[in-house]
C-alpha cells in the first residue's frame, strides 16, 4: 500500500485505520503520533470521535500504576527495595522476600492470571445488579486482594520473567496503602491533573455519566480469552452497562485496580508518552526527576533475556508489536500493550510517541488480527515521517 502523490505521507495512517475497521479488526480506533513534542498525526476511525474514551486495559499498568510508583518514590513513601511483606505480611510472595521492584519487573514468581472474579461472582451474585450496595463491592474488593495475596508462587522471585496481572493487583494496593488514599484518587491527583489528562477510572459505585465510551462487551463475565476456556465454569452472568471495565478481575474490584481499569483517549496516552520523554530528558519533573525515570526504564538487570523494565516493556527482537524500526537503536524504546486493543510505544532515540487505542474485543476475544496490525502501523509511522534512518531521529 502506498499513499497517492497528492496526500501528505502521514495520511496513509488514516487509510490504515479505516481499512482495519472495514475488515473487522476493530470497530473503532484513535491514534496520535508525536515527534519531538509536536503532533504529526491524529486520526479517528469507525464508531468513535476524538472524545471517545477507550478501555485502556493494561496500559493502566504504566499510565497509572508505574507513574504513581515514580511519584511516591520521589516522595519517599515507597521504593524499589520496599518489601511486599510490609503491606502483605504472611503472603507467599511476601514470605519469599519479593520487593516492589520484583512486582514491577514481573519477576516476583506470581502466576500471570487467576480468575478471582469467578469465586466473587459465585459468592456474591448481587455484584451483577447495577444497584449493588457499595458495602458489598468494598467487601468483595477486599476479598480479591486477600486472594491475590494468598496466591502461591509459580517460581521463586528473581528467577524468571512472567507477566503477572496478580502482581500488579497487589502493587496497586501497595501504592494506595503507602499514600493512604484510593488508587483512583492518587491517579487523578498525581498523574491526570498535572499532565492534563482526561483519563480516569470508572468506579462502579460512582459510575460516571460518560456518553462516549467505546463498547468492549455486553455480558459479565466476559467470554474467556484464548487459552482461558477451562479456567472457570458455572459462574452467574448478566448484561453489563456500557463503560464498565472489560477486565473481570478489575470489575469485581469496583473498577479500580493496579492492572486495569483506566479509560482514556489516544491523546491521553500520547501525552503520557511525551511525559516519559520529558521525564528522561529532565525537562519536566512533574511526576519524577530524570534520574528516577532512567532507573525505571532500564531493562531488568537480574533476569537474563528479559525485555521488562519497571512497569514498561521494550520491543522484542523478533515479532514485536512495535514493528521493525521503533526501538531499533540505543537507548531503544519503551511501551506497553492492552488486551482490549490498545498500545503505547515511545522511541527514546527518535523522540517519537505512538498511541493507538482500539476496542478490538468488541468483535469477540477471538479476534486477534490486532497482532498483525500493530507492527504494520508502527512501521508506516516511521516510514511516513522519514525516520527509518536512525540519524534522522537523533536529538537536535
Amino acid at each position: 500500500m502506498s499513499a497517492p502523490p497528492e496526500q501528505h505521507p502521514v495520511a496513509v495512517l488514516q487509510t490504515l485505520l479505516d481499512e482495519a475497521v472495514g475488515i473487522g479488526v476493530f470497530p473503532a480506533a484513535q491514534a496520535v503520533v508525536l515527534h519531538r513534542g509536536v503532533q504529526v498525526f491524529g486520526g479517528v476511525a469507525g464508531k468513535a470521535s476524538g472524545d471517545t474514551r477507550f478501555d485502556l486495559a493494561s496500559l493502566t499498568k504504566v499510565v497509572s500504576t508505574t507513574a504513581l510508583f515514580l511519584r511516591l518514590w520521589t516522595e519517599g513513601k515507597v521504593g524499589p527495595d520496599t518489601l511486599v511483606s510490609r503491606f502483605f505480611p504472611g503472603s507467599p510472595v511476601g514470605d519469599a522476600g519479593a520487593t516492589v521492584a520484583d512486582l514491577l519487573y514481573h519477576r516476583s514468581g506470581l502466576p500471570p492470571f487467576v480468575p478471582f472474579f469467578a469465586q466473587a461472582l459465585t459468592q456474591h451474585p448481587a455484584l451483577l445488579d447495577a444497584a449493588c450496595p457499595s458495602a458489598t463491592r468494598a467487601q468483595v474488593r477486599d476479598e480479591v486482594l486477600q486472594a491475590a495475596a494468598a496466591t502461591p508462587l509459580a517460581a521463586p522471585p528473581r528467577t524468571r520473567t512472567a507477566y503477572s496481572d496478580v502482581g500488579f493487583i497487589l502493587l496497586g494496593e501497595i501504592l494506595a496503602r503507602a499514600a493512604n488514599a484510593p488508587l483512583d484518587t492518587l491517579f487523578s491527583r498525581h498523574v491526570a491533573e498535572p499532565l492534563g489528562l482526561q483519563a480516569r477510572f470508572h468506579r462502579l459505585t460512582d459510575f460516571p455519566a460518560d456518553s462516549t465510551p467505546a463498547p468492549t462487551g455486553a455480558t459479565r463475565p466476559r467470554e474467556p480469552a484464548p487459552g482461558q476456556e477451562t479456567l472457570w465454569k458455572d459462574v452467574p452472568s448478566a448484561p453489563t452497562r456500557l463503560g464498565e471495565v472489560d477486565d473481570d478481575n478489575a470489575w469485581v474490584m469496583d473498577g479500580v485496580a493496579g492492572h486495569a481499569g483506566l479509560f482514556g483517549t489516544a491523546v491521553d496516552v500520547a501525552r503520557f508518552g511525551q511525559a516519559v520523554l520529558e521525564g528522561c530528558a529532565g525537562t519536566s519533573p512533574v511526576i519524577a526527576p530524570g534520574p528516577l525515570w532512567h532507573r525505571v526504564l532500564a531493562t531488568d538487570p537480574l533476569v537474563a533475556g528479559s525485555t521488562r523494565s519497571m512497569g514498561f516493556d521494550s520491543p522484542s527482537q523478533v515479532g514485536s508489536s512495535a514493528g521493525r524500526f521503533v526501538g531499533d537503536s540505543p537507548p531503544g524504546a519503551v511501551g506497553h500493550l492492552g488486551f482490549t486493543g490498545t498500545s503505547l510505544w515511545v522511541d527514546l532515540r527518535r523522540s517519537l510517541v505512538v498511541a493507538l487505542v482500539t476496542n478490538r474485543v468488541a468483535n469477540g476475544r477471538q479476534e486477534l488480527r490486532i497482532r498483525d496490525f500493530r507492527p504494520v502501523f508502527h512501521d508506516f509511522v516511521v516510514e511516513a515521517l522519514g525516520l527509518t534512518a536512525i540519524s534522522q531521529g537523533t536529538h537536535g
